[in-house]
């Protein structure tokens, strides 16, 4: 199973390609503010360099949080949408060990359906004028 890893609850955003349990290639970035802008540059770069197409994916992990509001729904967006469109699975996980967790997961059967954000607090948006 070829499965992509998201991660972009923070400035450094990450992103995995694995086969089952084994990483194929793996990145660390500083995305910050320009995440929006190169999400989707860096997926396709990492499926380039591993002679992959994003139809060859099979499955998506994803860091669902606690985490930056704005890149955690980014985030999740992204990997949410591949999954709809791809029809494969995805898992969200959250803790330090969220990466083995996804990956077993999704290798025992496991989807979540739709990837959720765990924000940690309540999230702060503006409320809406009358």
């Amino acid at each position: 199973m070829i499965i992509l890893t998201l991660r972009t609850d923070k400035p450094e955003a990450e992103i995995g390609l694995y086969e089952n349990d084994k990483q194929l290639f793996y990145e660390v970035w500083h995305a910050h503010r320009e995440l929006a802008e190169t999400l989707h540059k860096k997926i396709q770069e990492l499926l380039n360099r591993s002679s992959k197409e994003l139809s060859d994916i099979q499955g998506v992990v994803c860091f669902k949080g606690p985490g930056s509001f704005t890149g955690l729904r980014i985030g999740l967006s992204v990997g949410n949408a591949l999954a709809y469109a791809q029809d494969i699975p995805i898992v969200s996980e959250e803790d330090p060990d969220w990466l083995e967790k996804g990956v077993k997961g999704l290798l025992a059967g496991k989807s979540d359906k739709i990837a959720l954000p765990e924000y940690g607090a309540p999230a702060h948006t503006t409320t809406p004028k009358k």
